[in-house]
């Protein structure tokens, strides 16, 4: 009898892909496994997806029990009933994450909606988080805010009413192949390298019965609510973190530099660090570079 052939073996295996639920949604996360280790958690910005952590996770995933999930309406989660995704729901369930996966403390790497959203959960809960490191994730710049503020409540309610009528008349733009969409993936941030698109491209839409393919995240994302985005509640937020905290910013970002827009006096234990050459996605623009700085600062 002849001997019974051996499989390849990989050297690195995928996440697995796991369901919590929050609100009664069905959200879904990518765990990279380790779980005797301390937890990382990596939240993405919007309309982005658990899987743009891949390269990141990689890199941490000897050291860490790494967890990435896709907030609703993105990626593998499902999407809200209705067309508000307001700020409450999203740190709710970041914060039911780390509560069902008794996370805490946790360390966490987030980025521009999801940095915005880890902070506020770090403020309200302060013991639970060890460290975190935000990649713009400060919100709208003051000097978007004040321009927003220069409309009265009800020219926003109005405003935002016009918006969602138009996206429910609004479907999915598809595109013929695989490549199509790459090359719009590629077209919004000309930093990506080649493979970088392609595997941003590869796990961020489905492909459609009729074989075109469409993104993965709700169309409904496109617009803002009419409640405002309050600087002085992110102030007082951002005030309660008593954790090492590391703000990142891309000198190429339409993001402000919260040093200069006086964002940072808010924090009582921040780093700031501007990276040259690279845009809103800085952990993808200049890999090498953040995650030098990345390691440095999550080191003990």
């Amino acid at each position: 009898m002849s001997a019974k052939p051996t499989s390849p073996k990989l050297t690195r295996t995928g996440p697995s892909s796991r369901i919590y639920f929050s609100q009664r949604l069905r959200l879904h996360y990518a765990d990279w496994g380790n779980e005797d280790k301390p937890p990382l958690l990596l939240v993405h910005g919007g309309r982005d997806h658990c899987r743009s952590w891949d390269w990141v996770a990689e890199q941490f995933m000897d050291d860490y029990h790494v967890i990435a999930p896709d907030l609703r309406g993105h990626g593998d989660s499902q999407w809200s009933l209705g067309s508000n995704y307001a700020f409450t729901e999203y740190v709710y369930d970041i914060a039911q994450l780390i509560h069902q996966l008794e996370l805490a403390p946790v360390t966490i790497l987030s980025h521009s909606m999801g940095g915005a959203i880890s902070l506020r959960y770090t403020g309200l809960y302060p013991d639970s988080v060890k460290k975190i490191i935000a990649i713009e994730g400060l919100g709208p710049p003051p000097k978007m805010l004040e321009e927003a503020a220069k409309q009265s409540s009800a020219e926003r309610w109005i405003k935002w009413i016009d918006q969602v009528r138009g996206l429910a008349a609004r479907t999915p733009r598809r595109y013929e192949t695989i490549d199509d969409a790459i090359a719009r993936m590629a077209n919004e941030n000309s930093f990506l390298s080649p493979e970088q698109a392609r595997h941003l491209t590869v796990h961020g839409v489905n492909q459609n019965e009729d074989g075109t393919y469409s993104w993965k995240f709700d169309n409904y994302m496109h617009q803002f609510g009419p409640v405002m985005f309050d600087p002085e509640e992110s102030g007082e937020m951002w005030g309660r973190i008593t954790c090492p905290t590391l703000l990142v910013r891309g000198t190429e970002s339409w993001a402000s530099d919260p040093e200069e827009d006086g964002r940072l006096a808010y924090f009582k234990n921040a780093t700031f660090k501007n990276i040259e050459g690279a845009g809103h996605w800085v952990h993808h623009d200049r890999f090498d570079e953040f995650m030098g700085l990345a390691k440095d600062f999550l080191a003990d």
